[in-house]
Order: structure tokens, then C-alpha cells, then sequence
């Protein structure tokens, strides 16, 4: 069940080969009118926000008075690290709440086997005397059993309800995160196709530059390979994750109907007197019980393990400019980079947007001589093409558009009324700004720099720790108070199926024993009441 966990935090582990990856993707700059691509700076741990940090702390304990528990490794001090699945310190201290449970178990079967082979030996090696019974020691006797198997049936209730709920909102989690990283790798994709078609764009013959074409193609390679692996690992580890959650479940459900079906049957053979019966189930009830308390042990550690995930969430929520071991889970690439990504992105846009209306302003709202020939005069008339709004200024910072500019969206839907019929010869043959061909390779241009102009804040929030403060807040939020309730529900079901099966065993023989005396006492010793009530 532990194995659980680990593949969930491994499945968000998955992401942080998006984020490792874009990290490396180049940025643009404006020297000069000239587009040069620089290398970003390298993967740098810690979070996006931390340089924001104004008192400079960059780190911060997790789940700090939460986790101060014995560390066995380290002479049993208060470990004091806080929340870190990395660290061999934390699993121990947290492995340390749960054996108690697991002693119990060791205990049980050590000292309750011992008691059963004297008890054999006993009957088997030693005379019985005649023996009488005591009506309270019988009666208590029943009234125990009584209760410890109407306990051990609540137990498997709870058990049985609490697992169904886990595996409920278990499967909802992992859903969750499923969805998240097919969104994130098919935003991804889409951002991949379009800066892969920018290096393809040309208008009326006019491209962008062969080394930015070059660098536009490599980054369109790299996302798109890091959106496939992203797929292929959420496929993966959710499949493994799901076998894993069902697995438990058939698991708990099996200990819960075996429990049950062992406390029912125990108790209706104690009754009836089957000594044998009772004597065989006590053998099985022995070794279950003993299983039933290791599991509880390794219920508890995830219980306490997921406690402590959870609660490190909602402390990294609370203060997300902090370094914390969340970075071993979902990384985040520091400020710089992402403003780097983010200057990027813009200048692209705003590049293809100057390539569109340097078009439109020297050539489709010309008006050139008629000795001029094609194709700079393809017979243009008519009213002017608006140009395209740029989003951003020359300096990359935002703009809003001008009343005679065209929105990026809406450009080709503007653009057609200004497109002419052409003849064979490419001359417009009628009123028109814009032939055919010009008109589909200024929206293209258009639908790219619409596309990087969408997907560009999704890249900035990624980058900048913003998909993962969602992430996590959503966990926090709506998954974490549920798992943590029915974990605590599955091993409080076993705690309470294990020593109410537990206490019944013993009561069985205790009742059997009884039961044996009374029936002796009916038989032989029936004949005399006065003895009947001396044995009394």
C-alpha cells in the first residue's frame, strides 16, 4: 500500500520533466531590429518566487511540529526536518508510529501460539479431575462473546465501508492528476505546433530570419517530445496507480468478508458446542489476527504519510516563495527564466505581427505607379487593409489595440472583404487590397501569432510555479480531507476487526471451557442438587 503513495508522488514527478525541459528552451531578444536567440539560463532549483523573498529565507520546514517525531536512526532525538520523502530520517520517524501495532502483532502470535500448544499439551499429556461450573463465569463468558463479535462485525463494517470510499476518492485523485498532465501536455503540443509553423511563415515572400527558423524548429521539437513523454508517463503510472488501488481493495474487502465470516461461524460453533470446530477456527483466527495487526501497522504509516503531505501542501500554500523538498515532487524554474520564456514568446509575436503589416504598409495599401509590374503591382484598389493589432510594443511591454487595428482573432474574418478575384496572371481583376495567396499567408501569419499570443501565459504559469500552487491547492482543498478520513476509517476498521477478533478467540475458548463445565455438571452431578449447588 505504501507503494501507493510513491507512485502518485512519481507520477507528479513526471512533470517536472515539462518544466526541466522548457527551462532549456531559448529566448528571444530585440539587439538592434536584429532577432537573436540566447540559451537560457540553466536549470536552477528552488522556487520561481523565492528571489521575491524580501527577508531572503529561501527555506521552509514542512509539516514542521507535525513530523517532530523519534527518529530511531538518529538515537531516538525529535527529528526535526519536517515533511521530506527523500530523506531516510523522515521514513524512519514515521515508520516508528506504526510499530506498535506491528509489535502487537509479534506479541499475539508469539505469546497466544505458546498459550495454545500448553493448552494441547495440557489436555492431552494431563488427567482431568472432575470439575464443577460457576453460572457467572458462564454467563460473563457468553456476555463477552456476545459483544467482541457484534464489535468485530461493526469493524468489518467500517472496514468494508471505509475502503470503498478510499478507493472512491483515491480514483478521483488520480483522475485528477491524469487530467492534469493530459491538459498540461496537450497545451503543450498546441504551443509546439504553433511556434514550429512561425518558422514557415512568410507573407508576399518576406520571412522571418534562417537561424530564427532554425531555433523556432528546435523548440517546437523539444516541447512536443516532452508533451509525448508526459502523455506516455501519465498513461503509465496511472495504470500502475489504478492496479495498485484495486489490488488493496480486494485485499481489504477479502479481510473483511474472511473476518466476519470467522467472528459468525466462530461464535454460532461456540454456542452449539463444536469444541472441534471452535479448536480449528481458533488456528486460523490466530495467524489472521496477527495479519490483521501488520496491516493496521502499514494503514497508520500511510496514514501519517499522507497526513504529512497534506499538511505540507497547505504550508507551501501559505508561503510559496519558500525552498522547500515539494521541489523533489513538482520543480519550478526561477523568475529569471520564466520572464526570459515570457520575453520570448512576445517577441515572436510581436516579430510575425511587424512581418504582416510591413506588408500591408509597403505593398497591399500602396498605390503604385501602373508602370510598376508584379509584385509590387498587382492592380490594388480600393479601400486600405487595417493592419494587425500587436499585442505588445517594441520594447515587448503590453498595448492596447488602435481603433484602425484588426484583433488577432479576427483578422481573417475582416481581411476577406478586402480580398480581390485574381486572374491567371495573379492581377486582381476587381476591387481588392489583398489577392488570394496574400490573404492566406497573412491569417496563417495571423493564427500563429493569435496562438503564441494565447498559449504564452500558460507557458509563463507553468514556468513560474502557478500550475503547481493549483495543483496543489486542489489536492489540498478537495482530495486531501477525504483521503485522510477514509485512511482513518480502513485502519480504525482493522483496529477494531483485529482485537475484537482477537478478544472473541480468547472468549471462545473461555466459553467452550464453561460450556464444557456446565454440561458436565448437568450430567454427573445433576443426581445431588445439594452439590449441584455447592459447585455453584
Amino acid at each position: 500500500m505504501l507503494s501507493l503513495l510513491l507512485c502518485s508522488l512519481l507520477l507528479f514527478s513526471r512533470s517536472s520533466l515539462v518544466i526541466s525541459a522548457i527551462s532549456a528552451i531559448p529566448s528571444f531578444e530585440n539587439s538592434g531590429g536584429v532577432q537573436v536567440f540566447e540559451v537560457s539560463e540553466p536549470w536552477r532549483a528552488g522556487r520561481s518566487l523565492a528571489e521575491q523573498n524580501p527577508a531572503g529565507n529561501s527555506s521552509l520546514i514542512l509539516a514542521e511540529e507535525r513530523t517532530q517525531r523519534k527518529d530511531p536512526l538518529d538515537d531516538f532525538k525529535p527529528y526535526m526536518g519536517g515533511w521530506n520523502i527523500s530523506s531516510q530520517h523522515y521514513w524512519a520517524s514515521v515508520a516508528l508510529t506504526a510499530v506498535p501495532f506491528f509489535l502487537i502483532a509479534i506479541a499475539w502470535f508469539v505469546l497466544f501460539g505458546i498459550c495454545l500448544f500448553i493448552t494441547c499439551l495440557c489436555r492431552c499429556c494431563c488427567r482431568r479431575e472432575p470439575y464443577g461450573y460457576s453460572r457467572t463465569a458462564y454467563a460473563l463468558s457468553l456476555a463477552f462473546l456476545i459483544f467482541f463479535t457484534i464489535a468485530a462485525i461493526v469493524g468489518c463494517i467500517v472496514l468494508y465501508v471505509g475502503q470503498g470510499k478510499f478507493h472512491s476518492r483515491s480514483s478521483s485523485t488520480l483522475d485528477y492528476i491524469v487530467d492534469q498532465a493530459d491538459g498540461t501536455a496537450k497545451n503543450l503540443k498546441n504551443l509546439s505546433v504553433y511556434l514550429s509553423s512561425a518558422k514557415s511563415i512568410g507573407v508576399d515572400s518576406i520571412f522571418l530570419s534562417t537561424d530564427v527558423k532554425k531555433q523556432i524548429d528546435d523548440i517546437g521539437t523539444e516541447i512536443s517530445s516532452v508533451s509525448s513523454n508526459l502523455t506516455d508517463a501519465a498513461a503509465d503510472n496511472s495504470g500502475t496507480i489504478q492496479r495498485g488501488l484495486d489490488e488493496t481493495r480486494l485485499i481489504l474487502v477479502v479481510i473483511a468478508a474472511v473476518m466476519l465470516l470467522l467472528a459468525f461461524i466462530g461464535f454460532l460453533c461456540s454456542i452449539f458446542g463444536l469444541q472441534c470446530i471452535v479448536y480449528t477456527l481458533v488456528i486460523f483466527g490466530w495467524i489472521l489476527v496477527a495479519v490483521t495487526f501488520i496491516l493496521c501497522s502499514v494503514f497508520l504509516l500511510l496514514h501519517n504519510v499522507v497526513g504529512d503531505t497534506c499538511v505540507a501542501m497547505e504550508d507551501w500554500l501559505q508561503n510559496p516563495t519558500a525552498h522547500t523538498a515539494l521541489d523533489d515532487i513538482l520543480p519550478c524554474v526561477d523568475n529569471a527564466t520564466a520572464k526570459e520564456i515570457q520575453s520570448g514568446t512576445k517577441n515572436v509575436n510581436y516579430q510575425l505581427v511587424s512581418l504582416v503589416n510591413g506588408v500591408i504598409n509597403t505593398i497591399s495599401n500602396a498605390n503604385p505607379p501602373a508602370n510598376v509590374a508584379p509584385p509590387l503591382n498587382y492592380n490594388q484598389s480600393g479601400p486600405l487593409v487595417p493592419p494587425l493589432c500587436s499585442p505588445f510594443h517594441s520594447n515587448l511591454t503590453d498595448r492596447h489595440c488602435s481603433v484602425n487595428e484588426v484583433e488577432l482573432s479576427k483578422a481573417p474574418e475582416v481581411w476577406t472583404t478586402f480580398t480581390c478575384q485574381v486572374s491567371s496572371s495573379g492581377v486582381c481583376t476587381n476591387t481588392g487590397r489583398l489577392t488570394p495567396t496574400l490573404y492566406n499567408q497573412m491569417t496563417a501569419a495571423a493564427n500563429v501569432s493569435y496562438g503564441l499570443y494565447h498559449y504564452g501565459p500558460f507557458l509563463v504559469e507553468l514556468v513560474d510555479c502557478t500550475y503547481v500552487r493549483q495543483v496543489f491547492t486542489d489536492i489540498s482543498k478537495n482530495h486531501c480531507p477525504g483521503l485522510r478520513l477514509y485512511l482513518k476509517w480502513i485502519y480504525v476498521g482493522l483496529v477494531l476487526v483485529s482485537g475484537a477478533v482477537m478478544l472473541s478467540l480468547i472468549f471462545w475458548i473461555i466459553y467452550a471451557r464453561e460450556r464444557r463445565h456446565r454440561v458436565y455438571t448437568k450430567q454427573f452431578i445433576s443426581r445431588d442438587p445439594g452439590e449441584q449447588d455447592k459447585g455453584s
